[in-house]
């Protein structure tokens, strides 16, 4: 019998083991900040390179596409390059004999419309079609906070400015600093060192240091009237930004404590109601009036406040419940998850005491009734979703937080009937086994698995499969409505009706915290031109010169959170602070972009909005 060997990667394949798997984070990370023609071209080369080269198409075609976007970047390119790179793809896509030349065909497919104008641009000035790039965390928060110049700001210990800073463009900082979703850690051209700044815990940092900072002093009065429906984040934003441009802001909130979803929709070990109160105080300081307990379209007429207003932004968001459709679902014992939530942040309670609670749905409502309900002493807690866990919308630190706290996520499973007792009582939830399928809209779609259905004993389940809004009485009131949310332009404008705005959760659909934020600030600035003004609130704040020293690779700071083991029987606020020690080095991560090599934002923001 021979003798057999274990063989052991080469050095060299071990080298380039590790720089694929390098190359893997990075564009994982991507900033998406970069020359999509460049990018393009480099995509292909990657191709090729996977490649067998057993095929004429992928061997030969892909490299031909390379050389040809090559010419294009060098700007040697005809004017009927682009028409030939285009027949050349197609006839990639239908002869190459496996999936990465079919895929690398589509891929081109894909960008040549998306990013037309740059590939003409280099076909004709030679350069880019953007005339100037932005910081990619700055373009990545949707609310554009200057995030270099309030970490520049916490780093001098400055952390009052720190906090005007971000109010500048987003009147929560104490929120957000605890529940935004960061999608500006996403594009930080940090992760092409080692990993993205923690720029929410900076934030959490910088705020937790200020304390209360009062609210600037606003412009002089006038004389316009803006009435504001809904004391969400979004109606509270745009409410905050008019109210300091000097109009005269009267919101209208139909619940009796104003926060919207941030105080009926996330459980308190999440958002302790003092810190969504800080930033609240600070908003109506600005000599906003506000009136709770309010209906508006039953208590007051829409056509009052369109009469009695120059403008009104109606930001309601999303408060009703989608329902499953399947049979039993109006027994007791069901609920939605909006409701569910929204009675514990009016201060109720409920006794979960040794009872199983199934949650159906995958977003961050789903997880923070799954975990809300494990504090209320479950004795088992299970969150139900019919695609993958990959597939969740939810944040994956919240998925993570709920499976260490002793819940479980089951996967592939589609409601089918409710069982219930003689007394129409919840028993159980009959649930299909699912099984992946073809991507469908950007996702791999579930279909019916060829498995028997599973019954899931329960006393409650509660549904969190998305969220809807009231349209009536706003469309009997003639604001158009569309795939059940208002519409609105890319302006937060209702087209054809003066003076009237829209925006948030009522106008995008669910979204996140910051995007409701979004809504408010662009509202606020177009009302404010629509009313014939262009103010500009200046900040008066400078932003520290950036230093010569970049700091070298170095492991991220992330803030740690309570034991699961304690913090799954209270509703304490789970996360730990940052100490100054960490606080201090993960500002010395920051690369400064708003002043090597990303634009003019030296000294603060490069426009005002």
């Amino acid at each position: 019998m021979r003798h057999l060997t274990i063989r052991s990667a080469s050095r060299a394949e071990r080298e380039l083991q590790s720089v694929s798997a390098e190359l893997s984070r990075r564009l994982s990370s991507d900033t998406g900040h970069v020359c999509p023609v460049e990018f393009t071209a480099a995509l292909l080369r990657l191709f090729q390179s996977r490649s067998c080269g057993k095929c004429v198409p992928c061997r030969i075609g892909l490299g031909e596409l390379a050389d040809q976007l090559d010419l294009v970047l060098d700007g040697r390119g005809q004017r009927d390059t682009l028409a030939l790179v285009e027949r050349l793809a197609r006839t990639i896509g239908l002869a190459a004999d496996c999936a990465i030349g079919q895929e690398a065909a589509r891929q081109l497919q894909v960008m040549l419309p998306a990013f037309r104008a740059d590939f003409l641009s280099h076909l004709e000035k030679n350069r880019c079609a953007a005339e100037t790039v932005s910081v990619p965390c700055v373009t990545g928060c949707p609310a554009h906070v200057d995030i270099p110049g309030y970490i520049a700001l916490t780093r001098e210990g400055r952390y009052a400015d720190a906090v005007r800073q971000i109010r500048k463009d987003n009147p929560f900082p104490s929120t957000c600093a605890l529940i935004c979703e960061h999608p500006c850690e996403a594009v930080c051209r940090r992760n092409n060192v080692d990993d993205a700044v923690n720029i929410r815990g900076l934030k959490r940092y910088a705020v937790e240091k200020a304390g209360v900072v009062p609210a600037p002093a606003r412009l002089p009065d006038t004389g316009k009237k803006i009435a504001v429906i809904g004391a969400g984040p979004s109606g509270l934003t745009a409410a905050y930004y008019l109210s300091l441009m000097g109009h005269q802001v009267e919101v209208f909130e139909r619940r009796r404590r104003t926060g919207g979803m941030l105080r009926y929709g996330i459980p308190s070990y999440r958002l302790p109601d003092e810190w969504l109160d800080r930033d609240i105080d600070a908003i109506l300081s600005t000599g906003v009036t506000l009136h709770t307990e309010v209906s508006v379209g039953d208590d007051l007429p829409i056509a009052d406040l369109r009469r009695d207003f120059d403008a009104v932004y109606i930001a309601i968001g999303a408060h009703t419940d989608k329902k499953l459709g399947i049979p039993g679902e109006d027994a007791r014992g069901v609920m939605s998850a909006v409701e569910f939530l929204r009675h514990m942040g009016e201060g109720g309670t409920f006794d979960f005491t040794g009872k199983n609670v199934l949650i159906v749905g995958g977003g961050n409502v789903a997880m923070d009734a799954t975990r809300t309900s494990m504090r209320l002493g479950a004795a088992s807690v299970k969150c139900l979703y019919r695609r993958r866990i990959e597939d969740m919308t939810a944040l994956p630190e919240e998925v993570e937080g709920a499976v260490a706290e002793g819940c479980e996520v089951l996967p592939l499973l589609a409601p089918v009937r409710v069982e219930t007792d003689a007394e129409d009582s919840v028993v159980g939830l009959w649930m299909q086994p699912q099984i992946i399928g073809a991507v469908q809209r950007g996702r791999p779609a579930p279909r019916k698995a060829d498995k028997p259905e599973e019954l899931f004993r329960a006393d409650i389940i509660i549904v969190a499969i998305g969220q809807d809004i009231e349209v009536e009485p706003f469309r009997a009131a003639g604001i158009p409505v569309e795939r059940a949310w208002f519409r609105a332009d890319g302006a937060t404008k209702v087209p054809g009706e003066a003076g009237l705005f829209v925006g948030g959760d009522c106008e995008s659909g669910p979204a996140t915290v910051i995007r409701a934020i979004e809504a408010g600030k662009v509202a606020a600035a177009n009302i404010d031109r629509e009313l014939g003004f262009d103010h500009q609130l200046e900040l008066g704040v400078e932003i520290p010169a950036a230093s010569v020293w970049i700091s070298g690779p170095c492991g991220r700071v992330n803030t740690t959170e309570e034991s699961a083991l304690i913090r799954k029987d209270n509703f304490c606020l789970m996360e730990r602070n940052m100490s100054h020690e960490e606080a201090m080095q993960e500002c010395s991560r920051c690369l400064r972009c708003d002043h090597y090599g990303k634009g003019g934002f030296r000294g603060g923001r490069d426009q005002k909005w």
